[in-house]
């Protein structure tokens, strides 16, 4: 049976043991609000939610299962007028002109060889209306998670490191709250911001094993997306990601997609020295469903296992998507 072996190696790799506190997700540009509040309810009131299966075929190799659900408050107005409610059009809803306020609730099970994490996270997102088409979003977030380690899944390679004596055998929790913040500019075609994640450095409350207790570092991101029609039938999406933090280090991602009548889309990504990656999916009304095939690259070519990732999201309010027109409605 195999068990995995916290080496020198997988620890000092950027997919070592300590890198998993940087959850990966290949199709960010669909899960934005979780890297910053301020585009809670950007696409309107949704269900979100994705599985990733990292490594696949790995024994005890990193599962994550992510749900959230947002609302925009200017929904709540449409839920209120049935004829807005049955006839809206895409074109016809700017959210740069809906309501200014809107609240998330997201949590995410994260399981990886001795570890799994649970998390939780609460946010507020509002907008202000610099033109009639330019907005500023801001958005903060209380977070809280709960990790926890099984010590008789650790295999040591070598008998007596004091990095993890004390460990083995041995069960243990940790628990953390903090804050996470963030603004956003917002267009139709674009979207430009900046977060801060752990800003109290998991000051803020911490309870539970004294081994476990590491120093949190605060988390930097920074999103940017474009979005543009190539003809009336085909669009073309651009997203990326940044994440830099003291221990990590910095993280870089990228992902671009072709569009075809709002409704299907293709594209590939990359992540840095970790993953190529290619996408596909489909709108079917006011769902989408999609999946990401995931193969390691550089360093990550240590584990030598592809990752697996499917996503659904469903919008609350029914909202007819232009599929012929100069407009692309996805990111």
């Amino acid at each position: 049976m195999r068990k995995i072996v916290l080496t020198i190696a997988l620890v000092a790799s950027v997919l070592g043991l300590k890198a998993q506190n940087r959850k990966h997700v290949a199709n960010f540009s669909l899960f934005q609000q979780y890297f910053n509040p301020a585009l809670t309810g950007y696409e309107g009131s949704m269900l979100k939610t994705y599985y990733r299966n990292q490594w696949t075929g790995f024994e005890d190799a990193p599962q994550t299962i992510f749900a959230s659900a947002e609302l925009d408050l200017a929904d709540l107005g449409a839920w209120k007028k049935e004829d807005l409610l049955k006839s809206r059009e895409e074109d016809s809803y700017n959210r740069q002109l809906g309501a200014k306020h809107a609240f998330g609730l997201a949590v995410l099970n994260d399981r990886f060889g001795p570890f799994t994490e649970n998390q939780v996270h609460l946010s507020y997102g509002s907008r202000v209306q610099l033109s009639q088409k330019l907005s500023l979003r801001w958005g903060s977030a209380i977070t809280f998670s709960s990790q926890h380690l099984d010590g008789s899944k650790l295999t040591i390679d070598q008998e007596g490191d004091p990095e993890f004596e004390g460990l083995v055998g041995q069960q243990g929790k940790v628990n953390r709250m903090d804050l996470n913040m963030g603004l956003m500019l917002t267009a139709e075609n674009y979207y430009l911001g900046y977060a801060m994640q752990d800003i109290t450095k998991g000051k803020l409350m911490t309870s539970g094993d004294d081994y476990l207790q590491n120093n949190v570092p605060q988390h930097h991101v920074v999103q940017a997306g474009f979005r543009t029609s190539v003809t009336e039938q085909l669009g073309l999406v651009v997203n990326s990601l940044y994440r830099y933090d003291s221990k990590l280090e910095e993280t870089l991602e990228g992902q671009v997609k072709g569009v075809y009548q709002n409704m299907l889309w293709l594209g590939a990504g990359y992540r840095k020295d970790q993953a190529f990656s290619v996408n596909a999916g489909i709108r079917l009304s006011q769902l989408r469903i999609g999946y990401v095939y995931e193969a390691p690259t550089a360093d990550a070519r240590y584990i030598n296992k592809a990752t697996n990732e499917i996503m659904f999201t469903y919008n609350l309010i029914p909202v007819k998507y232009p599929k012929y027109s100069k407009k692309v409605t996805m990111w």
